[in-house]
């Protein structure tokens, strides 16, 4: 019961801030229209006696006062429908921006990492669709009790014993409840096999990996693994819902015993000559109405019992996402206050014995990593797939918070300033970088949204990346759609794509860090040493005026091997540090991982 208060409270406060006017508008008509139905068995009760007494003039004034009651409880229940029809879809979409928020609201990003997380996304965004019927059993909910009691207090008047009847909901409510925990718990176990499922789902119709598929002749295998983790989620289901619908049948069996004794009571007082034949029509149009008020009783809380979990995991996403407490700085006494990061990099940035471990991982994926790079220099990063280096590269950018260590920008620690300054500061370019498929204006523009409609900037940006003409072929220019996803869009190739990418970096005015992870893995060296060589080449004046620092992640060590500095890691630890030179002298680590490349390239 606990979860159905959750969901009512929650949708009725939901519904309360987003459109009060609907939300009073409805309860009050369908308590009208609830009321309503209890006094049609009272009026057939006196039409009943009055044409048995063969009052002709009563009897039709009733039959007309039925007639009318029917068609108010019908009127009243259509215009009910509609208002909370229309709030149904405003809650949905209100919950819809709630979860977006709270996804993408918080100061880091390692909650994407946590399996615990998307299996509580995943079960979220199924349920958000059942928000409108939420509400619908919410309302009816309140109205189904109110025509109870109503009701309890007609047939008290003609047996007190008949008062059982409407208790006789309560054992089919608690089974319904214990039904619907097993189906909850059948969603919550099948989580993993659908989000497999709507993998493969979106691989097999994605054109980007259905051309693979189709070369590789793996269409078969994508179909079959996909048919067998919807198998596995639609066997668990069925099983639960089997079992469930056993339980929620023994409750009807119970209630209608009790519904058979009260038709049995009110019969026998009738032929005992205690109850008259519109007494006996009373009950019975009353029993009919109960019946079918605990049939569609068990349905609402099984429908609140389901919104009650999804509330439940909506405050669980709210959790995982909630920033860390902050650890307090160490080293220098801290500011009393910081406007924001300098204006201009003096010193640089420097990473003191900085670790980090995301959310349930048995071991850190950085482990005390210590560096300095100096304000106007250009740092690589290198190292085996899992060294760590993109993790270190969405802390820097301020994405993830330190487990442990801290970083500061001119003695600055980044814990002292909130991640919006700091992430104003900083243009980043990754391999699995945005593809909007909206206006070319937009895709560019969304670098600093502000900007979105400065035609100046956008083509100043775009010559920068050197993607001017991509703008010359799209159709509309600027204001052309981008890709088909929702329209008849231009198509880019992957190569087109990266330089709009390119170009959003660009977008932004006084970077003091410019990161590149990866972005042009995609591509062949001499293609990533030419985007490299563009985007050192753009950065060039920022690096003078405001001691901007580039760090890029990349494989190639041609391209790296141009960097100011170059820092090694593996398996999280910071191996060795220095320029290409010098780390090829030392003939360490780095020089091992350069020669094996250079060899390759022979």
């Amino acid at each position: 019961m606990r979860r159905i208060a959750l969901a009512a409270g929650f949708l009725l406060r939901l519904g309360y801030r987003t459109d009060r006017r609907r939300l009073l508008t409805a309860i009050v008509l369908m308590a009208v229209g609830y009321l309503a139905t209890p006094l049609i068995g009272v009026v057939l009760a006196a039409l009943t006696n009055a044409a048995i007494g063969r009052d002709a003039t009563v009897a039709v004034l009733l039959a007309l006062a039925a007639a009318l009651l029917l068609v108010f409880e019908l009127t009243m229940m259509h215009f009910a429908h509609l208002s909370y029809f229309e709030l149904g879809d405003l809650e949905q979409l209100a919950i819809t921006d709630e979860v977006a928020s709270i996804v993408n609201g918080s100061a880091g990003i390692d909650h994407f990492d946590s399996p615990r997380f998307v299996e509580a996304l995943t079960l979220v965004t199924e349920n958000l669709i059942r928000v409108r019927n939420a509400l619908e059993s919410t309302l009816q909910l309140g109205g189904v009790v109110v025509q109870l009691g109503l009701t309890s207090v007609l047939l008290v008047s003609v047996d007190p014993w008949l008062v059982m009847l409407p208790l006789a909901a309560l054992p089919p409510v608690l089974l319904s409840n214990r039904a619907q925990r097993m189906i909850d718990e059948a969603q919550q176990a099948a989580a993993v096999d659908i989000q497999v499922s709507r993998h493969l789902v979106k691989v097999a119709t994605t054109g980007s990996s259905a051309k693979e598929i189709r070369l590789s002749g793996a269409r078969d295998a994508v179909i079959a693994r996909q048919r067998a983790a919807w198998a596995a989620t639609t066997g668990r289901l069925w099983r639960a819902h089997r079992r469930s619908a056993l339980l929620r049948a023994g409750g009807q069996v119970l209630f209608a015993a009790a519904y058979g004794t009260a038709i049995f009571l009110v019969v026998r007082s009738a032929v005992r000559g205690e109850a008259n034949v519109g007494q006996v029509v009373l009950v019975l149009t009353l029993a009919v109405q109960v019946s079918v008020q605990v049939a569609g009783l068990l349905g609402m809380l099984g429908m609140l019992q389901q919104m009650g979990r999804t509330v439940e995991r909506i405050d669980l996403l709210r959790q995982l996402t909630a920033a860390p407490g902050r650890a307090p700085a160490t080293g220098p006494a801290r500011r009393a206050e910081v406007s924001g990061p300098p204006a201009r990099l003096r010193r640089g940035i420097r990473l003191e014995n900085v670790s980090f471990a995301y959310p349930g991982a048995d071991e850190p994926v950085l482990r005390d990593v210590s560096m300095e790079i100096p304000a106007g220099s250009t740092l690589a990063l290198v190292g085996e797939n899992g060294a760590g280096k993109s993790t270190l590269v969405r802390i820097i950018c301020g994405l993830c918070e330190p487990t442990s260590g801290r970083i500061t920008v001119d003695g600055v620690d980044l814990r002292e300033l909130t991640p919006e300054q700091w992430r104003s500061r900083v243009a980043t370019l990754f391999q699995d970088f945005a593809r909007f498929e909206l206006l070319l204006r937009e895709n560019v523009g969304l670098g600093r949204p502000e900007a979105v409609d400065a035609d100046q900037e956008i083509m100043a940006a775009l010559d920068r990346a050197g993607a001017r003409g991509i703008a010359r072929g799209v159709p509309g220019g600027l204001d052309g759609l981008l890709g088909h996803g929702y329209g008849d869009g231009t198509e880019l190739s992957g190569g087109q794509w990266q330089r709009l990418g390119l170009a959003r970096t660009l977008m932004r005015r006084d970077p003091l860090l410019v990161a590149l992870d990866e972005p042009a893995a995609a591509l062949d060296a001499l293609a990533e040493h030419a985007l490299f060589e563009r985007i050192v080449n753009a950065a060039s004046d920022a690096r003078g005026e405001r001691g901007m620092i580039t760090l890029f992640v990349s494989h190639r060590f041609s391209t790296v091997r141009t960097a100011d500095q170059i820092a090694v890691l593996r398996d999280g630890r910071l191996r060795e540090m220095g320029s290409h030179d010098a780390l090829m002298s030392a003939n360490g680590l780095y020089a091992d991982l350069f020669t094996v490349q250079a060899n390759a390239y022979r």
